[in-house]
């Protein structure tokens, strides 16, 4: 069932489709929990969207205190975790469009421009190989690349500097997130050395996927590689983890997570690559 505004009821009428949902509409001046209320079980144990707004959450434990809540994602993680065929292949498109996306962004000039304009070359890339919704576009040069999360800005990108570009979203509603660290010019021995050990680990995590090993296996796994490197303590984010319907989903590969892999987890649009015209490309695991 769909509890909307009244305003919103015929755009919502025509967005239902096919979808087996029953519309509920409430006006201005009613109480939408109240409203809500009456069409649940007052003692009743339901589980909530990860993304629920917490002003509707404490809404409905208002309106409703004998209920209790339980977040989808713990609740229910494998029934999004398990893709069939079809999900696959738009998962495989996703990624391939994304793979485009790279491939013409390499091409681009980084030197002397800000990471704000680069990453609006790389939005408009995706968004020409398909993607209907970009989620991030991060372009993180010199010292930024160290922030696994760093927010564009005006920074100026320069001749020598490593970069990296994590780039996603959705197309035709399943997700990209893929990796890839360029360098500006002729890399050093240092940066080609670094480079080999970070792919050397993405294939480690990589063969340890299998049917039924647990995703902290595969984190272990790609972990090990960089400490016996003295890196260790540079490491500080997990290996990776699902996609799907959204960028980001269970199960995630870091320790204490149970969850079994599959092959589906090591994607290809994840594995490391040397360009050409010497820069260097590497994925870093997200």
């Amino acid at each position: 069932m769909l509890v909307v505004p009244t305003l919103e009821a015929p755009d919502a009428e025509r967005a239902l489709g096919a979808f087996a949902l029953t519309l509920r509409d409430w006006t201005d001046g009613e109480d939408p929990y109240a409203a809500t209320a009456a069409l649940l079980d007052a003692n009743g144990r339901f589980g909530i969207s990860d993304n629920a707004w917490a002003m509707h959450l404490l809404g409905l434990r208002t309106a409703l205190p004998g209920t209790s809540y339980a977040s989808l994602t713990e609740a229910l993680p494998m029934l999004r975790a398990v893709k069939d065929a079809a999900e696959l292949e738009l998962l495989a498109a996703a990624g391939a469009a994304a793979d485009a996306a790279f491939e013409e962004i390499r091409r681009v000039a980084f030197a002397g421009r800000r990471e704000t304009d680069v990453a609006a070359d790389l939005a408009a890339l995706l968004r020409r190989f398909g993607h209907s919704q970009v989620d991030f576009t991060i372009v993180a040069s010199g010292p930024n690349g160290a922030n696994p999360h760093h927010e564009i800005g005006d920074r100026v990108i320069e001749h020598g500097d490593m970069v990296v570009l994590d780039f996603g979203g959705l197309k035709d509603g399943y997700g990209s997130d893929t990796s890839r660290t360029v360098h500006v010019g002729e890399p050093t021995d240092e940066e080609r050395r670094v480079h080999d050990l970070v792919r050397e680990a993405q294939q480690a995590g990589f063969g340890a996927v299998r049917p039924g090993v647990a995703c902290q296996e595969v984190d272990r796994a790609a972990r090990a590689v960089i400490a016996d490197a003295g890196y260790g303590e540079y490491f500080i984010h997990r290996t990776g983890h699902g996609i799907g319907v959204t960028t980001h989903e269970p199960p995630y590969m870091i320790e204490g997570e149970e969850q079994p892999s599959s092959p589906a987890c090591a994607s290809p649009s994840n594995r490391a690559s040397i360009c050409p015209a010497g820069s260097v490309c590497a994925s870093r695991t997200s």
